[in-house]
């Protein structure tokens, strides 16, 4: 979902800081009056930006935060573009950071993607909305796709999509030079599964991305999520006023976007269709109803421009959380094949031996190392190693004072 946009955007930050906390300033010392923006430390715009576009630094946008503590320390300030980001990396200035957020925290805004609504009439979604609309989307979607007993609807859905994935990797196996048991481009399939699993969660349909040919308009789409990063990284280091004169990078992003949206948009009206006919006392059979995010959302009566600008943008967020997540297990359980042994056992059990039904909601419950082996997954190889925040207010971190309205990348 958008990997390398979100790690971007810790990457393109402004930043500001309080003056409400002289007070806990006062335990580094009388002596110590609060700076400003000036006295942060950094690399100078265009070392940055050389960094970024001729060292492949956009490819590793953790590395260069780690590099930049290493170098400037706990606090330290770089630009791109027009956005100018103050980094914090320790655990300390972090807390001290997000405890000073109020009730509704503002993330750094893909302001690109928000101004494609504008211009569209496009109902935003939970990637674009802020304040209290995207507190209002959370709370709706939040009981329908996180809690356990939520999750628990998809299971079938997503145990026919695995089975898929499954059926594919061995059609893979020994495809190309190398041992006759290898999968050249696990991650590559990882992807294509993730798109698969999101698109079924969302919309109850089948994309075709593990087929052995993928339908043409899911080639369209899989192509725009991969363009639209691009294309956002570029305009979000442009002034909105060089849009006119460089049109490229704005043109390609909003034919990205209106392909996803068109893409997302057939799905959700046949969806709406099958509400309907169940309405008027159609069966399930009928209608080829399954459990999907759609239908709980108009059985909400949430407005149909609301429901399709959540799920285009979920459909662009749900790929690589999973893809990373599923590839760096399988590296570490590769390198630890005692802990790869055990946790077989353990999800053997917990299914029952020769079973072939999907696993039921209780299971999880039964797999404490599942779940350990990909908390530690993700501890070690986070989707996304940053994060960031916008404060509402003039706010204290370390002994900076940061303005209020600019962005803060952790």
């Amino acid at each position: 979902m958008t990997q390398t946009l979100k790690l971007a955007s810790r990457v393109f930050h402004r930043v500001r800081c309080p003056p409400e906390l002289g007070a806990s300033l006062g335990s580094r010392g009388s002596d110590s009056a609060p700076r400003g923006l000036a006295d942060i430390p950094g690399p100078s715009t265009p070392g940055f930006l050389a960094e970024l576009f001729c060292k492949g630094g956009l490819s590793r946008l953790h590395e260069l935060q780690v590099q930049g503590a290493a170098r400037f320390g706990p606090v330290w300030l770089a630009s791109f573009g027009t956005v100018r980001t103050v980094y914090v990396a320790t655990p300390t200035l972090v807390e001290q950071l997000l405890r000073q957020e109020g009730p509704r925290p503002e993330r750094c805004s893909f302001s690109p993607w928000a101004e494609h609504r504008r211009r569209r009439q496009r109902a935003c979604g939970l990637l674009t909305a802020e304040g209290e609309e995207w507190q209002r989307l959370r709370s709706l979607l939040a009981p329908l796709l996180l809690r356990p007993q939520a999750a628990a609807r998809y299971a079938g859905t997503l145990h026919d999509v695995v089975g898929d994935l499954v059926r594919r990797l061995r059609r893979q196996r020994g495809l190309g030079a190398g041992p006759p048991a290898l999968v050249r481009d696990v991650a590559g399939e990882f992807y294509k599964f993730g798109l698969e699993g999101i698109a079924a969660v969302l919309l109850g349909s089948r994309l075709g991305c593990l087929e052995a040919e993928v339908p043409p308009d899911t080639e369209t789409f899989i192509r725009a999520v991969r363009s639209v990063f691009v294309s956002t990284l570029l305009t979000m280091a442009m002034p909105s006023w060089l849009h006119r004169l460089v049109p490229g990078p704005w043109g390609r992003l909003c034919r990205d976007w209106d392909q996803m949206f068109a893409f997302a948009q057939q799905h959700v009206e046949r969806r709406e269709a099958e509400v309907a006919m169940r309405s008027q006392g159609k069966s399930e059979e009928d209608t080829g109803f399954a459990a999907h995010l759609t239908y709980f959302l108009f059985r909400e009566e949430l407005p149909a421009p609301s429901i399709l600008g959540n799920v285009t943008e979920l459909l662009l967020a749900g790929v690589d959380t999973v893809s990373n997540t599923l590839s760096w297990a399988l590296y570490e359980l590769s390198r630890h094949p005692e802990v790869q042994t055990a946790l077989r056992s353990e999800i053997t059990a917990a299914l029952g031996p020769g079973s072939s039904a999907h696993p039921s909601a209780t299971a999880l419950s039964q797999v404490p190392l599942l779940k350990a082996v990909i908390r530690e997954v993700l501890r070690l190889y986070p989707v996304v190693p940053g994060n960031s925040r916008v404060p509402d207010k003039d706010i204290c971190v370390g002994d900076y004072i940061i303005p209020k309205n600019d962005i803060m990348g952790q």
